[in-house]
């Protein structure tokens, strides 16, 4: 699902024009990355949490060179799956035959 076939299902759902929906998602979306680079941690029970993992800086290498290189240190979202969206997915059948 991309963000558009989101807009579709909320507006469907909520029966709402596709302009209002569009608002939704986008508040809903741009609130949850402010709130990212806040350094908070967005948690949705029975979804999963959105927490910042800081990463530390390394010795990395140029690929194309081989050259070493100084790889600064990094914050980046990560995201935690919920029990229940773990259940559902796990219990789920697969929609295109056996993995």
């Amino acid at each position: 699902m991309n963000k558009s076939e989101l807009i579709e299902a909320v507006a469907h759902e909520m029966n709402i024009s596709p302009r209002e929906a569009s608002d939704v998602v986008s508040t809903i979306l741009d609130s949850m990355c402010e709130s990212l680079a806040g350094g908070n941690t967005i948690e949705i029970r029975g979804f999963g949490s959105f927490v910042i993992k800081d990463y530390g800086s390394y010795l990395g290498r140029n690929p194309k060179t081989g050259e070493k290189i100084k790889v600064p240190p990094k914050r980046l979202p990560f995201f935690k799956v919920g029990k229940d969206l773990r259940e559902q997915v796990n219990t789920t059948k697969l929609k295109y035959g056996s993995a």
